[in-house]
């Protein structure tokens, strides 16, 4: 029916299982619903003895007026149980981001999967183990155009904070810069409230009106708590000028076990889920209905190398589980995975990428985020985002419908054929193998001989090529 779950119907989900959406596509979970439950407790437990601190007065007596317990001289808010609910209950929680084409279109909330490049990096890698530089506004147009030519990548990020524009008007000029150069829905990093008026100016000279502009977003700002548990003023006020358009929110802290949030899994998973939470809040007490995605993306951190890790294991259980808590609120979810610590496209990239990504997709996410970075946050690698787009085909194809119809289960041809024959040449097989089997078009299968007299290249080197292609 399109209406969102009540609020007895959240609690139901919360105590006995996921939205339909998500139970119709779930193959791959990690907490049973007791621990839903645990984390989803501890989490409220959080923001109503400890709270949360938010440097906007506006957003203070906005808490105040609907009940929370608010610290005004140190800007310190402890949110209530009731009023988290209530908040849940009204989220939007299906949308979706349309390009200037209007049939490119990422769709959350309805069991689909969408990928996005990095929204923006300061730095840019141009050759794999070349040094890096600046970014620049001429790399926008570029990761624009080349995420607009890869079929899996349907929201293009930026790729590139460009260092010689002031931050003041930077996104202004990458919102613009992006519209020329693909079709598709686009992705940067919002600034302050002052330049999101902008933005919103030029969505509605995209679309031709304000009506059709908030019918039709092309993009959303993305709210990023600071863990552990305080949120940013400009990311919070410019969402009172977004909220014109009741552009979707994707709310995504970075919690790092051990450094911004507790040495345990399930510290990690209850502090990030409580720090989404009050984002919801800030959202709806805002805008009562603006739709939310739920972006789980929490990361640990190497005690060893005194950085965080973008995909260890424990990034493949905290994509699954924080998955399985954002499902059980109803709502899309947004997650790190099918990123890696290597700065190349090597055997790490492979592993790292095509684990996280695999579990994230068979949990049932909506999105999965931020491809085409050179190690943690490093850069920005176009050879990395050619890899990850290969592994996007690989696991997208593992998560295919299979054809159990009489023709495909294939009696008859069995029966034809008989024992000791062969299939490769029956009309059964011509109409059916490109439909059941999938071509790489960078990971090797050849011979070896053909390999040899091809070049002998390697994974690197083809992604090199192709990238150049």
């Amino acid at each position: 029916t399109g209406r969102r779950p009540g609020f007895s119907r959240i609690r139901d989900l919360i105590a006995y299982g996921f939205d339909p959406y998500a139970r119709r596509q779930m193959q791959t979970s990690i907490l049973t619903q007791d621990q839903i439950r645990r984390i989803h407790e501890t989490s409220l437990a959080v923001l109503e003895r400890v709270g949360v601190v938010m440097p906007h007065e506006e957003m203070l007596r906005r808490f105040a007026d609907s009940g929370a317990s608010v610290d005004f001289p140190n800007q310190r808010v402890r949110i209530p149980p009731d009023l988290v609910m209530r908040c849940l209950d009204q989220a939007g929680k299906r949308f979706t981001i349309y390009g200037r084409d209007l049939s490119k279109k990422a769709e959350f909330g309805v069991g689909k999967r969408n990928y996005n490049s990095i929204a923006g990096e300061a730095h840019w890698v141009d050759e794999l183990r070349g040094p890096r530089r600046f970014a620049s506004l001429d790399d926008v147009a570029t990761a624009a155009r080349f995420c607009d030519a890869l079929d899996h990548i349907n929201i293009p990020g930026a790729m590139s904070d460009p260092h010689e524009i002031p931050a003041s008007y930077r996104c202004v000029e990458v919102m613009a810069t992006m519209l020329r150069n693909t079709t598709k829905p686009i992705h940067f990093w919002f600034h302050d409230r002052a330049s999101a008026k902008y933005l919103i100016e030029i969505m509605i000279a995209l679309r031709g009106s304000e009506a059709r502009a908030a019918e039709y977003p092309v993009c959303y700002p993305f709210l990023e708590p600071i863990s552990p548990l305080r949120f940013p003023f400009d990311g919070i006020d410019l969402l009172f000028e977004t909220a014109r358009l009741n552009l979707p929110v994707p709310i995504g802290p970075m919690a790092q076990m051990g450094l911004s949030a507790p040495a345990t899994v399930a510290g990690t998973l209850a502090q990030e889920n409580a720090e989404i939470l009050a984002g919801v809040c800030i959202t709806q007490l805002i805008r009562p209905g603006m739709p939310v995605c739920y972006g789980g993306i929490c990361h640990a951190f190497d005690m060893r190398t005194t950085q965080l890790i973008f995909s260890g294991p424990e990034q493949a259980i905290f994509g699954v589980a924080m998955t399985q808590m954002g499902k059980s609120y109803g709502l899309p979810v947004y997650i790190n995975v099918g990123l890696t610590d290597s700065k190349v496209a090597d055997a790490q990239a492979g592993l790292e990428a095509g684990i996280t990504l695999a579990m994230g997709a068979a949990a049932g996410a909506d999105i999965f985020g931020h491809m085409g970075i050179s190690g943690v946050d490093q850069a920005s690698s176009l050879n990395i985002l050619t890899l990850q787009h290969e592994i996007i085909s690989y696991v997208e194809s593992t998560m295919r419908e299979i054809d159990f119809s009489d023709d495909a289960l294939g009696l008859n041809v069995i029966e034809s054929v008989g024992p000791g024959g062969s299939f490769i040449d029956t009309d059964h097989t011509a109409e059916h193998f490109r439909k059941e089997l999938w071509f790489p078009q960078l990971l090797d299968r050849q011979y070896y001989q053909a390999w040899l007299d091809a070049g002998a290249t390697s994974m690197q080197d083809r992604c090199r090529a192709h990238k150049e292609e």
